[in-house]
């Protein structure tokens, strides 16, 4: 019998286990919030340009809401 997290077809389950758990381990940590206000601070900064053009260019599913 195959090993479950040798499969890799549809989607690299070992790669979204990590993703996952690092995500957890993120939220867990408090820093959330002082993250989401660093980013804010970054697009209005001298670099928000080149992050608006990144974020246009990775299509609808990089957009944020309009400020």
């Amino acid at each position: 019998m195959t090993d479950k997290t040798q499969i890799q077809g549809e989607g690299n389950y070992d790669a979204a286990r990590k993703f996952d758990e690092e995500e957890r381990k993120f939220v867990k940590s408090g820093q959330v919030e002082q993250k989401a206000k660093e980013a804010e601070e970054a697009l209005d900064g001298p670099e928000g340009e080149e992050l608006e053009r990144a974020r246009k260019e990775t299509g609808e599913r990089g957009a944020t809401p309009e400020r």
